[in-house]
């Protein structure tokens, strides 16, 4: 089994969000929507569900009109295919292969490869200047920009705000953060300064280690688990931290699965 967490660059619009989720069909494990960042995160799973999301996003969707806080290349900004269960990341290399040569095809939709042979921040500064497009056309799609599609093992994507708006700490914090288990980035989201964070290697570092090590040099207002967490993840962290991290049982990815009949 194969996860797919979509990411579409669209966080304000409600009829515009419901009807890319309602592309997803019963493949669709979670949606969550951030207005500031102007973004949408969709847990997927299979190879259908991704396609009729992209199709939806690229046609309801114009970058030339957007503008929000987080880094972007695309319309279908990020496309990553994960392995669950017995599928491995040659499935998921393959998934995603099958996936750029599709929307190349389909969407005319330049794609760039992320995963074992480069890292999505690399794909991210090099767009159309450093690298040229894996499939599609070498230029920009005129409404829907590129879409970064790759192969990864499970990550947890987890945002911390801080007490004060102050955004130059956010921006030192996530410095300090990053290496081979965090990517980080401190960002002005709606006037408050959050840590936005992707914990590539949860099991090295989890939500509860990224928020002890903030705390200690700033007061944090809250937390926000965007998406799904793997359930070893949830396991690694006593019960009664969950509520303050923004975590829960039936968050997890294996819940979902379990309650939408496909576990």
């Amino acid at each position: 089994m194969l996860e797919c967490v979509v990411n579409v660059s669209e966080g304000r619009r409600p009829r515009v969000i419901d009807a890319v989720a309602a592309a997803a069909g019963r493949a669709l494990l979670d949606v969550h929507t951030d207005a500031d960042h102007n973004r949408t995160v969709l847990t997927l799973v299979g190879e259908d569900a991704p396609r009729a999301v992209a199709r939806t996003a690229v046609e309801e969707i114009d970058l030339r009109e957007h503008q929000g806080v987080h880094p972007r290349i695309g319309a279908v900004d990020v496309v990553p295919f994960v392995p669950l269960d017995r599928s491995t990341m040659a499935d998921a290399i393959a998934a995603r292969d099958r996936f750029c040569a599709w929307a190349a095809a389909e969407l005319d939709l330049p794609c760039f490869r992320y995963g074992p042979e480069r890292s999505l921040p690399e794909v991210r500064r090099g767009a159309f200047t450093d690298l040229a497009p894996d499939c599609g056309p070498a230029a920009p799609h005129p409404s829907a920009g590129a879409c970064a599609v790759g192969a990864r093992p499970v990550l947890v994507a987890f945002n911390v705000w801080l007490a004060e708006p102050d955004v130059a700490l956010a921006k030192r914090l996530a410095t300090s953060l990053r290496g081979e288990a965090v990517r980080a980035l401190g960002l002005d989201v709606g006037g408050r300064a959050q840590v936005s964070m992707n914990l590539v290697d949860p099991a090295l570092v989890g939500p509860a280690d990224v928020v002890d090590r903030i705390g200690r040099e700033a007061g944090i207002a809250g937390c926000e688990l965007v998406g799904l967490v793997p359930r070893s993840v949830l396991d690694a962290i006593p019960p009664d931290r969950w509520a303050a991290l923004d975590l829960s049982d039936e968050r997890t990815i294996e819940a979902r699965l379990t309650s939408s009949g496909l576990g």
